[in-house]
């Protein structure tokens, strides 16, 4: 964890360059793990998906456990239902957006061996907040193991560095597996607080680390420091 007290700038207004775009789904449940079905299921439907960097795929989030259900273990072969107010989100760059739109909406996909009806979008703008999280990062092997909180932990404030953002409050869940069928990806959530709106802005636009297509270094708001709990 890192931890250091700092005033931050005041909101301004957040640019349009990146944007998520948020699918209405039709899903009756999906694995637990998904990302690569996911990724791999999108991949023929957008003719630039491996081209354009700054697309990310958000993982298909279900609330956690509540009301006397468990959510179960992080699998493939583990399913989660899905509501009706579940989103499919695509980040990407503005001027890409209407031609996604065109590609996705009204597809049929299969994720997992679960069907999935992708429907209109909506344009959601990035976000102000300066507290932000991301379910998942990975970074290269080569790099920092992801299995050590330190070494992860300087190794995303490097990354960051490179960005043009300090890390000023920081903490980080434990190891979450991805799986692919050339091996697992490690991968850790990590939430920063302390921001300033310009950061925010820049690393919700930028991502951090690899495999952005797989739901990895795409930063959502966060409403708070107190509360957050490592994320499975």
């Amino acid at each position: 964890m890192f931890w250091n007290e700092e005033e931050v700038s005041e909101p301004s207004q957040a640019p349009d360059a990146v944007v998520d775009l948020a699918f209405a789904i039709a899903c009756r449940c999906l694995p637990v793990d998904h990302a690569y079905a996911l990724s791999n299921a999108l991949r023929p439907l957008v003719p630039w998906f491996d081209e354009e960097p700054r697309l990310g795929v958000h993982s298909i989030h279900v609330a956690g456990s509540q009301n006397g259900w468990e959510r179960p273990a992080h699998s493939p072969d583990n399913l989660l239902m899905v509501s009706r107010r579940t989103k499919l989100k695509i980040r990407v760059p503005r001027a890409r957006a209407d031609d996604l739109i065109a590609c996705l909406t009204g597809q049929r996909i299969e994720v997992g061996g679960q069907a999935l009806a992708i429907g209109t979008a909506k344009i959601q703008p990035l976000s102000r907040e300066t507290t932000l999280l991301a379910r998942h990062i990975a970074i290269a092997p080569e790099r920092a193991s992801s299995t050590d909180e330190t070494a992860f932990l300087a190794t995303t404030a490097q990354m960051l560095q490179g960005l043009g953002i300090r890390i000023r409050k920081a903490l980080c869940g434990k190891v979450t597996l991805l799986h692919t069928p050339t091996g697992p990806i490690p991968t850790r959530a990590l939430m920063l607080a302390g921001l300033t709106v310009e950061e925010s802005l820049h690393l919700q636009s930028e991502g951090l680390g690899l495999h952005r297509t797989l739901g990895c270094g795409i930063f959502i708001p966060h409403k708070g420091i107190d509360p957050v709990k490592p994320v499975a």
